[in-house]
């Protein structure tokens, strides 16, 4: 298996949004927590734990069905795509 198959590609659905936006509140909270004295382990670990934990709850997302639909798009290789343009430019 290549790391292109096994890529975990949510693209622009509601998990990919709910992992992107609770990524950034978990890191943020880590962040603030260590700016006004935390210690700097504990909340590195906190926010590692959450990125786990809110992973998996994205991907649980996912297969419920809020994750992409169709497959990943391709994009064409430089022969197709130069094949595509001259056909524009003609």
């Amino acid at each position: 298996m290549s790391a292109d198959e096994h890529h975990d590609d949510h693209g622009n659905t509601v998990s990919a949004w709910f992992l992107t936006v609770s990524w950034i509140v978990a890191w943020s909270v880590a962040a603030v927590a260590i700016i006004f004295g935390g210690d700097l382990i504990t909340w590195v670990v906190v926010g590692l734990v959450a990125s786990v934990v809110l992973a998996v709850v994205a991907g649980v997302m996912k297969k419920a069905g809020l994750g992409r639909k169709e497959p990943r798009p391709v994009p064409p290789t430089r022969e197709e795509w130069e094949a595509a343009n001259k056909k524009a430019v003609a």
